[in-house]
């Protein structure tokens, strides 16, 4: 890497950052100690994309970073390539098949990885630095062969802090073949609310889970849905704490958020980041599982509305951000820490330079001609260009100085990935502005027209559900008249003080309720999203999945053509299944909340010809546990995540199962005639990959594959037990139908 350009060191009018003390970083040496870069977090594994040309081969995108002490030598990362990956390990940990060169040379084989190909040296490119840290990005591009593979890499020149000097441990991942979509894992809410009780909860138990699975057979990618870490110390003991207590709603919106705070606020999020991407197990899945990450600030479980001692959250900003009045939003704190939070995201989540108004107050933000300086010491990368995978928003955020970033990109041969950034742009009434959703399909759009494109399946996240139980019942009663007293008790005498926020005086539980597409303020634009969703389904053949998490529930939603038109799922383009898997550490909402939300879930129309409900998916509770009634088979109240992947059968076994459906054992379905096409009632199955849908299904152990070849193969790994600090899970599978091309009769069906 060459050394920085002058004009990159911005000017010294600004106080360095304070040293970080609280939440803690790991014990700091000596940074030249033996020539070595000591590393304070990391490695960090990213998936950046894959780029497809026809007729050439495949090139997987991705990076590794690392966060250290400052230094001026620059580090290096060494690459080389193990082999062909087994298909199913059955031991412990996988194994490796003959080692292969991948440039056509060939190679004995070997167990030793010392005598496995040299693929070479990576130079790590310096993201961002200042007096207590620097961030290192190392760029990796590889070609895809015919064969799944694993490869390994280790850094040079560099130890773990804390650690005897000495090489840096070598660490592992694996990337499809050529031909072979890739197999995820999704997760939301990966951290704890204020005043849980972490021991109680047995930490990330269920990255043990993760890592097991991965283990027997790996996954290429893990999608955050958002709150992969949560912030709330900021506000509880944190620089934020005496904002917090401020109890006058005026004087709390007038608070300047000046460079001391937004400095304190600075070192304790990166205090923060640092401390819970290093802790295990979930660190180690940072460095096998390469990640893809989609933002959010919400997630706390609607039993905040009945227990007035559960504390909130603030995960990867702010709880509610976005969600609560318009004069509150725009006040210099929420601006300020909006920034902050963002920095860091686009830092350690996507590996990228972060905007330059993330380091400045809202005061200088108003001053267009003012020029930003900042410590001497500090170092922003001049980013050339941006991401290929990144679909930037034409103008800011309403609230805080930077543009949504959503994402889409390539996840193997028929598999795609389209991330919705519903954040940076939401307010009360909107989630998204309209040109930004015109840009998203747009650019999707063009990917899938792209020639010699196969994708067959397209995977959409959005953060919060979009297929869930109506809460309009409660929306009318938190913003009636009969709060107004409630309001003045808890105000004058301290009655109810839980059941309203410190921010606004709101209820507490109504940004929660603002925050769901399903929200008064939000449905005509969910309608239109869901609209276009099925248009482009239609147009491009492709069969669309929904990704949610939120709301620390494990649930399968689903929109359908009304039984009426008589359409075959596999003709229909409103099918389209919402996977709702949360969370994957913070604790689940009561047993009853869950019981209450099954019992208001409904067969809904979207509009004459969408119908939605969620479906029976629960056949049994984890274990031998008893967490739901036998009423609620639609939710499940414990800790959770899913894991998705295309059945890998070949074309001529998908015409089969298209036409008539098969199972794993060749039996005859068990589904009536009448209903295997269009059923009558969508609380059951809609097809034969829904048909024994949990714990028998095929695709429920998470290694296996479903009843659909060609078809999306979803698994919910349930917790069984939060007190195993081993998160041994319980899990339930379903199987979704690609999509066949739509017959002349059955268009005209549709466009009725």
């Amino acid at each position: 890497m060459p050394d920085e350009p002058a004009d990159s060191l911005l000017r010294p009018n600004e106080p360095a950052t304070p040293a970080v003390k609280d939440p803690g970083l790991p014990p700091a040496k000596n940074p030249s100690l033996n020539g070595r870069l000591e590393i304070l977090c990391g490695p960090l594994l990213n998936y950046k994309g894959m780029q497809i040309v026809e007729s050439e081969v495949p090139i997987w995108h991705g990076s590794v970073l690392i966060v250290a002490k400052p230094y001026s030598a620059q580090p290096y990362l060494q690459l080389k390539c193990l082999g062909v990956q087994s298909q199913t390990s059955q031991s412990d940990s996988p194994q490796l098949n003959d080692i292969v060169e991948p440039d056509n040379v060939r190679m004995g084989p070997t167990t030793n990885p010392s005598e496995a190909c040299l693929a070479g040296d990576v130079s790590g490119v310096k993201l961002y630095s200042d007096s207590v840290k620097a961030f290192w990005r190392f760029t990796i591009e590889l070609a895809l062969q015919d064969h799944e593979a694993r490869w390994q890499y280790a850094l040079t020149k560099v130890q773990s802090s804390g650690s005897e000097s000495g090489t840096f441990p070598f660490h592992t991942f694996v990337v499809p073949s050529a031909s072979q979509s890739m197999r995820i894992m999704f997760h939301s809410c990966n951290g704890f609310s204020v005043g849980t009780d972490e021991d109680e909860w047995s930490g990330p138990a269920l990255w043990n889970d993760v890592l097991r699975i991965h283990a027997l057979k790996p996954f290429h990618a893990m999608v955050g849905g958002g709150d992969q870490i949560y912030n709330d110390g900021v506000r509880v003991d944190g620089p934020l704490k005496a904002w917090t207590d401020i109890e006058n709603p005026k004087k709390k919106r007038s608070h300047p958020f000046d460079e001391e705070l937004r400095a304190a606020c600075d070192s304790y999020y990166f205090a923060n980041y640092v401390k819970w991407f290093s802790t295990e197990p979930f660190s180690s899945a940072n460095s096998q599982i390469p990640q893809i990450n989609i933002w959010d600030d919400h997630g706390k479980p609607i039993q905040c509305c009945v227990s007035s001692s559960e504390a909130e959250k603030e995960p990867d900003t702010i709880d509610g951000f976005g969600s609560y009045t318009d004069n509150f939003m725009k006040c210099a704190v929420f601006r300020g820490i909006g920034g902050v939070s963002y920095k860091y995201y686009c830092l350690f989540q996507h590996h990228i330079p972060p905007p330059r108004a993330s380091f400045t107050t809202p005061t200088l933000q108003k001053k267009q001609s003012q020029v930003l300086n900042l410590p001497c010491e500090t170092f922003i990368l001049e980013q050339q260009s941006e991401d290929s995978s990144l679909i930037m928003g034409e103008r800011p955020g309403p609230y805080f100085s930077t543009f949504s970033r959503s994402l889409y990109m390539r996840l193997g041969a028929r598999l795609a990935f389209l991330g919705v950034d519903a954040r940076a742009e939401r307010t009360r009434r909107r989630v998204n502005y309209p040109e930004t959703y015109d840009l998203i399909f747009e650019r999707v759009r063009s990917e899938l027209s792209l020639g010699g494109s196969k994708i067959t399946h397209l995977i959409v996240l959005l953060g919060i559900p979009i297929a869930y139980p109506r809460l309009v019942w409660l929306e009318n009663f938190l913003t009636s008249p009969v709060i107004g007293p409630i309001r003045f008790l808890s105000k004058r005498f301290g009655v109810a003080c839980g059941f309203f926020n410190q921010f606004d005086g709101q209820v507490e539980i109504l940004d929660d309720l603002d925050d769901h597409y399903t929200a008064r303020g939000h449905r005509r634009e969910r309608k239109d999203l869901l609209l276009r969703l099925q248009s482009l389904a239609q147009d491009h053949n492709v069969r669309t999945t929904i990704l949610s998490g939120d709301v620390h529930l494990a649930a399968l939603g689903r929109f359908y053509s009304k039984p009426e038109l008589g359409v075959s799922v596999k003709h229909d383009h409103r099918y389209m299944a919402n996977v709702i898997s949360s969370a994957i550490t913070n604790k689940p909402p009561p047993e009853a909340i869950a019981d209450l939300l099954a019992r208001k879930n409904r067969i809904h129309h979207l509009d004459h010809n969408t119908h939605e409900t969620l479906m029976k998916m629960f056949d049994q509770d984890p274990g031998d546990s008893n967490r739901t009634s036998r009423r609620n088979r639609h939710m499940m109240p414990s800790r959770n995540y899913a894991i998705i992947g295309i059945n890998p059968l070949d074309s001529a076994a998908q015409d089969h199962a298209n036409d008539h459906g098969i199972n794993r054992d060749d039996k005859p379905s068990s589904i009536p005639p009448h209903v295997k096409e269009t059923a009558k009632n969508g609380h059951f199955p809609l097809h034969y990959g829904e048909e024994g849908a949990g714990t028998g299904h095929p695709a429920a152990s998470g290694i296996g594959e479903g009843t659909l070849p060609g078809g999306l193969d979803v698994c919910f790994r349930v917790e069984v037990d939060h007190r195993d600090r081993n998160g041994i899970t319980q899990g339930y599978g379903f199987s979704s139908k690609s999509r066949a091309s739509t017959p002349p009769e059955v268009s005209r069906i549709l466009l009725n």
